[in-house]
């Protein structure tokens, strides 16, 4: 466990707070509603205990443009269920396109197959009037779902806009899904339009979707038309046998005027989806209202992102760091978009990348500085980074050997800000502060406006103890609702059931003292060992520090009648062998930095850790299937980034002494 006292490895500078986003709206709350606050904690402590007054603050403080009347900010305040701003219209896109600034890009686009593309914010303004057109004559309007399966380019953040502004609801997939996942996910939500590419890149190599595509339109008869766009592959001339289809080119070539659709605030811009390894995967409604101001507050407040920076957030179209990135831009920064693998075509790839393109606020998940750590990679010594002014890292825990690595080997007085939160908010619960110093493995703080606790099994908040990670007051960025659920039993099971009116997360988290905290895993997969409960992120945390271990997974084994079985698996450096000494080392580390209670019974190698096509450990489906459960059952290959390493799973399940579950 991280010590409540763990070195502080940065602290903001005078210059820093000078020009802090954080800063400036205390110094106007102060002015003018009368609001003084001396530290953050104060801050955030007025912004739960007033939630009406701090939203409205947002909406003040960001001129927000609307019809009809402000008041009240939060008609219901019930959870679930709260109605927020409920006599208020107005449009996500419109925000987008005012106030931007003249002399930077909107737009920067690095992909594998194509030359960088810039798009300044006229080009980016009539592209989306002119797709918003050619929707609204086909009798797209407010309500109707419109599917993108796209990768992480231009033309996919242009139809999303062009969605958003005529009130049609947004839904993304990644390309690299495949059929039976999109499907779980598209079916619910009957589109009548879709845009999809016809190929893509991915660490050098095409990848034809034209198969993947047809199966899809020959299962969603909801679709009217399909909108092609092209990919690496497209010059090929092969023939394209989608029904109803249409070029991009053609969608874009009107030459529309801006119009934008103010809708009420609770209107759907979106569906995100959960991951769906192990189920039909749930399908979030979010906002027009609450996203608006929850990425205002986030990204401008917490991130400190600034008119005319640069952001690039790595993530794929089927994850919600997507939403987010593209949700900066009603800040007036311009999103760097980068299709493609990090590490192509070499390892230091992307950090020149982020260094020629002047990024200032650079997002990923940990997973990749992990990586970048293990293949020690050191940025510093080829590129200066003069833009670059933080760093943000979320998806899962940031050890504090990554945290090192980073001030080591990247950028000294750079800001690394680990984040949390979830596609269930698209945004945080605990995340960063501009005015707060960075302590080595933990996470500044809670966001503003969230009432962010960890709970014991008594229901009670606690201070330096490992609880369930809260959400006392209603946020809205909370899902309106989840598709094809029309009594709200599964949005009320999957969120209200441990605690009532509270909302449970599903994550281990830790507050300290001061106000930081560490997430500690899936409360659903923590290990319970002789009475003691420990997180699966305590363990990876110091497994691996090891420099031989590359990735790590454990799961406990607990079955009624029998002593708990617990393996670790771990991934190590390339051509590593496991012999007896390294796993002594293993079980040492774990013994003497995270428990002694809670050393596995075996070490085993393997040459991949199953994960989630957004990077997660699949702890869950692995334990089940370790149990005895029927693989079909505990996971879904599509719903994979690599599918193939469930093989050795299956196989070591065979030979332990379980009794196999039907």
């Amino acid at each position: 466990m991280v010590s409540p006292s763990a070195e502080i490895l940065w602290t903001p500078g005078p210059e820093q707070l000078q020009r802090s986003r954080l800063v400036h709206y205390q110094r106007w709350l102060a002015e003018t509603m009368g609001i003084v606050t001396h530290n953050y904690a104060e801050l955030w402590r007025w912004s739960i205990q007033d939630l009406d007054a701090f939203w409205q603050s947002i909406w003040s403080f960001f001129d927000v443009q609307a019809d009809g009347a402000r008041e009240p900010a939060l008609g219901q305040r019930s959870m679930p269920g709260a109605q927020w701003f409920p006599n208020a219209r107005l449009n996500f896109a419109e925000h987008v396109f005012r106030n931007r600034p003249s002399d930077q890009p909107a737009v920067i686009a690095r992909s594998e197959d194509v030359p960088l593309q810039t798009l300044s914010w006229a080009e980016l303004e009539h592209a989306t009037a002119a797709v918003a057109a050619t929707l609204r004559s086909w009798g797209v309007g407010p309500g109707d779902r419109v599917a993108s399966y796209m990768p992480n380019r231009p033309e996919t953040v242009i139809a999303f806009l062009a969605c958003a502004s005529i009130g049609a609801i947004w839904s993304s997939c990644a390309p690299d899904m495949g059929a039976p996942v999109i499907l779980d996910r598209l079916r619910q939500i009957e589109p009548k339009v879709l845009f999809a590419v016809d190929s893509y890149s991915y660490n050098g190599k095409p990848h034809d979707r034209l198969t993947v595509v047809d199966q899809l339109l020959a299962e969603l008869p909801s679709v009217e038309r399909v909108v092609q766009v092209a990919g690496p592959l497209a010059s090929l001339r092969r023939p394209v046998h989608w029904r109803d289809h249409c070029h991009w080119e053609s969608v874009v070539g009107n030459d529309a005027a801006p119009r934008y659709e103010r809708l009420p605030f609770s209107h759907p811009l979106w569906v995100l989806y959960s991951s769906g390894t192990t189920g039909l995967p749930k399908a979030m409604v979010h906002g027009h209202g609450g996203i608006l101001l929850t990425h205002l507050k986030e990204m401008v407040l917490q991130n400190d992102l600034r008119p005319g920076d640069r952001l690039l957030f790595l993530g794929s179209t089927g994850w919600t760091v997507w939403n987010l990135l593209v949700g900066a831009l009603v800040t007036g920064a311009s999103i760097v978009l980068y299709d493609g693998h990090p590490s192509w075509p070499d390892g230091d790839a992307l950090w020149r990348f982020i260094d020629e393109q002047e990024v200032a606020v650079f997002g990923t998940g940990a997973a990749v500085l992990m990586a970048n750590k293990k293949d020690k990679l050191r940025p510093r010594d080829y590129a200066p980074f003069k833009k670059l002014r933080s760093i943000l890292s979320t998806g899962s825990p940031l050890s504090v050997d990554v945290f090192e690595w980073v001030y080591r080997d990247v950028k000294p007085d750079v800001w690394l800000a680990s984040v949390s939160g979830g596609t269930d908010i698209a945004s945080c619960f605990v995340a960063c502060a501009s005015t707060l110093p960075v302590h080595a493995g933990e996470i500044q703080c809670p966001e503003l406006g969230v009432a962010a606790y960890a709970f014991n099994e008594a229901g009670q908040a606690v201070i330096d103890e490992v609880g369930e990670l809260v959400i006392t007051q209603p946020m809205p960025s909370m899902p309106l609702y989840f598709w094809n659920d029309p009594d709200g039993r599964r949005y009320r099971e999957s969120y209200f059931e441990m605690y009532p009116d509270v909302w449970r997360h599903g994550d281990w988290i830790r507050f300290t003292s001061y106000g930081s905290s560490v997430i500690y895993g899936r409360s659903d997969s923590t290990i319970n060992r002789f009475g003691i409960r420990i997180g699966t992120a305590e363990i990876y945390r110091v497994v691996e520090e090891l420099p031989e271990v590359r990735d790590s997974l454990v799961v406990d084994l607990e079955y009624l009648g029998r002593p708990s079985f617990m393996p670790l698996f771990v991934v190590l450096q390339p051509a590593g062998v496991l012999g007896q000494a390294l796993i002594e080392r293993i079980l040492q580390q774990i013994r003497t930095k995270a428990s002694g209670r809670h050393v596995p019974d075996a070490v085993v190698q393997v040459s991949e850790i199953p994960r989630t096509l957004t990077g997660k450990k699949m702890e869950v489906p692995i334990r089940k299937l370790l149990l005895g459960a029927e693989p079909g059952k505990v996971a879904s290959p599509d719903a994979m980034q690599n599918p193939s390493s469930l093989d050795f799973f299956i196989k070591y399940a065979k030979t332990l002494d379980i009794p196999r579950s039907s």
